[in-house]
């Protein structure tokens, strides 16, 4: 296990001798989604329009949606149809249909779509983690991928004498995550480029498609005494130090890091 560096590293370097992670495949979302809602269309297209044709698109949405394996993601491929369905005959531009995608796109860039979506951290999901995590005084405190701050919130009410750090890649939910949590040094960026070198602990609400590349980071930066947190989705191969009741149904994994070992790259 390595040593901590002589001198500080910043908050935002990320040191040349970094091995590279391993990169979750992007591109199946949002595209299985779009193919899925196109596919819905052109078939209420070919054998309608009517309510019969509209039956049969909207069934195959949910044929299409049980492709996907979270939740939300089939709740979105289910809805997609049927919402464009209900406002198809609303007396709209063609233009004003692009309204909606730059707000999204602004609130939510490409980038973003590859780390979790927008779900919030209950605020009392990590009362017990001190009871497992003793923290020191002033002890640097990360959520990675910190959204509109709820987390952050979670964490001030479990450690608050911490220092507390976000990171946010959408520019929208940065800039609230920042007006909210005025007590946090919220930055904005690349959850994976910012170095978690300094990082006494390292909470993540991500993808369990994100958790190879989460192992890999803390493995590669992370020192003996420190602590990785994720809610809902396990590192693989790793047994956790813990696992806690959050009194929701999320669950907590606690991880240390001198307890992780490095998986098999197949």
């Amino acid at each position: 296990m390595q040593e901590p560096p002589s001198s500080p590293v910043g908050l935002n370097d990320r040191p040349s001798s970094t091995p590279a992670v391993r990169a979750a495949p992007a591109w199946r979302w949002p595209a299985l989604a779009l193919v899925s809602w196109a596919t819905c269309w052109a078939v209420w297209r070919a054998f309608g329009p009517g309510w019969p044709a509209a039956v049969v698109a909207i069934g195959l949405g949910l044929i299409l949606a049980g492709l996907h394996t979270q939740p939300w993601r089939r709740a979105m491929v289910a809805g997609g149809f049927p919402l464009a369905l209900l406002v198809s005959g609303a007396p709209l531009p063609a233009w004003a249909w692009l309204i909606p995608l730059a707000i999204l796109l602004v609130a939510y860039p490409r980038r973003g779509w590859s780390d979790a979506p927008l779900f919030p951290t209950p605020h009392h999901a990590l009362a017990k983690l001190p009871s497992v995590v003793a923290l020191r005084e002033q002890a640097h405190v990360l959520d990675a991928g910190c959204g509109l701050g709820d987390g952050l919130v979670a964490l001030r009410r479990a450690y608050p004498t911490v220092r507390l750090h976000g990171i946010e890649y959408s520019p929208v939910l940065w800039l609230l995550s920042r007006l909210r949590c005025p007590w946090a040094t919220v930055s904005r960026g690349d959850l994976w480029a910012q170095s978690w070198r300094e990082m006494d602990l390292v909470y993540l609400f991500q993808r369990p498609e994100s958790m190879p590349r989460a192992l890999d980071k803390a493995l590669a930066e992370m020192h003996t005494g420190r602590w990785l947190v994720s809610l809902d989705f396990p590192l693989p191969g790793q047994t956790a130090h813990a696992q806690l009741d959050t009194g929701t149904r999320h669950r907590l994994h606690v991880y240390r890091i001198e307890d992780l070992r490095p998986t098999s790259p197949g």
